[in-house]
């Protein structure tokens, strides 16, 4: 027996079928209510807000077809569902019920009463689903609100402008499973073109993203603002149908590459994002023009991961790569915007990118570490924002 929550209301002016039904629910772990009338149902929906209502269509006083139309008129998030088990067999009547709200038509007598199992379950099972859409839909909603708030304020003041920027970031430290991030930004003018982010993408995967704008200040700034708003809208997008979306970062980057180029801004942006399936302890990233590439440091040893890609929002025709890495189990992974690279002793960029990975090993592969190596508390003006991002797994 499939155990359910659910609470079903039965209304029949038969009570042979109606607590011949009622009997089978209730095996089947339903709470079943029942009503022999119309009327009756109705004022017993108003108090118990059942989750399924299963009615006749010929009852005296109020016949089902009004019934049905009385419950779509009761203020709820989402309209109760509504099956008829009638035997009338009447064609207009199921096409009415139907057109009125009935999510099933199921014609008496019913030879099995599995069939009205199966109906129930499956209206029980869409109406969540439309709960969820429209749960996620509202966030979306506030999203986009705050987003809109987030870049007027951008336009009207610097100062807070900042402060925006800061609330957009995720939290530092945070902690999903056994993997822990953490982040800095440093901007060279008040305002940063620089961008990082990491959430839940389900209970399985968690994702990350460094962005590196092209330019410097509230015009980059802008930009950062649309890289939210546009990941948050993917985000939705693949959990809408109630199911996990594939959540890719080449689909991700090149969803922002389109977006960027319709904007016709004059911005474009280099940007790594990744995904960590934390079931298969797996890394599927991809690689949007940026460098230097993240730098994986593990058993002492740290090496940059490979990929290449073009810009975001240069090239219409651009398309973007998935990489998969099986990460070992204990690791730091970390992501530079080139601004670091000014930081680094060398003649030429080749030689500042060949001593970055050794500075991470010396470093730890931690934020911390990081920030002392590069004396980061020090720094004075700079030509370049700069933006680190470390995701590390410690041993147990």
């Amino acid at each position: 027996m499939h155990k359910s929550s659910a609470t079903l209301l039965i209304i029949d002016d038969d009570e042979v079928v109606r607590t011949s039904l009622a009997a089978y629910l209730e095996d089947s772990g339903f709470t079943v209510l029942q009503a022999g009338s119309a009327a009756q149902g109705l004022a017993l929906f108003e108090q118990t807000q059942a989750d399924l209502v299963i009615c006749d269509l010929r009852m005296p006083h109020m016949d089902g077809l009004e019934l049905i139309r009385r419950l779509g008129q009761c203020v709820r998030p989402v309209p109760v569902p509504v099956i008829v088990v009638s035997g009338a067999g009447v064609m207009s009547d199921a096409v009415e019920a139907l057109r009125l709200g009935a999510v099933d038509y199921l014609i008496k007598p019913l030879e099995d009463l599995a069939v009205l199992e199966m109906a129930v379950r499956r209206a029980l099972e869409r109406t969540q689903l439309q709960v969820e859409n429209l749960r996620y839909r509202e966030k979306l909603e506030q999203a986009n609100q705050h987003l809109q708030d987030s870049l007027r304020l951008l336009q009207e003041d610097q100062t807070a402008g900042r402060q925006v920027q800061l609330n957009m970031l995720p939290s530092t430290p945070w902690q999903v499973a056994d993997l822990h991030f953490a982040h800095q930004i440093i901007p060279s003018l008040y305002l940063s073109g620089d961008f990082v982010d990491y959430f839940q993408v389900d209970e399985q995967r968690v994702a990350f993203y460094l962005a590196d704008v092209s330019g410097h200040g509230a015009s980059s700034a802008f930009v950062t603002v649309l890289l939210k708003f546009m990941t948050s809208r993917l985000l939705y997008e693949s959990r809408r149908n109630g199911q996990p979306g594939p959540f890719l970062p080449s689909q991700v980057l090149a969803h922002i590459n389109r977006s960027l180029l319709n904007c016709k801004l004059g911005k474009h942006v280099t940007m790594l994002g990744g995904v960590i399936d934390l079931a298969r302890n797996q890394l599927t990233y991809s690689v949007g023009g940026h460098l230097p590439l993240p730098v994986l440091l593990a058993d002492g040893q740290a090496r940059y991961l490979q990929g290449r890609g073009l810009p975001i929002g240069l090239f219409a025709e651009a398309t973007y790569q998935d990489q998969c890495l099986d990460l070992p189990e204990q690791f730091s992974l970390s992501l530079f915007s080139d601004g670091i690279l000014d930081l680094l002793p060398g003649a030429t960029l080749k030689d500042k990118e060949a001593a970055l990975p050794e500075w991470v090993a010396r470093a730890g592969g931690i934020l911390d570490g990081l920030r002392t190596a590069f004396g980061l508390a020090r720094l004075g003006e700079m030509p370049d924002d700069i933006a680190l991002l470390v995701l590390r797994r410690d041993p147990a």
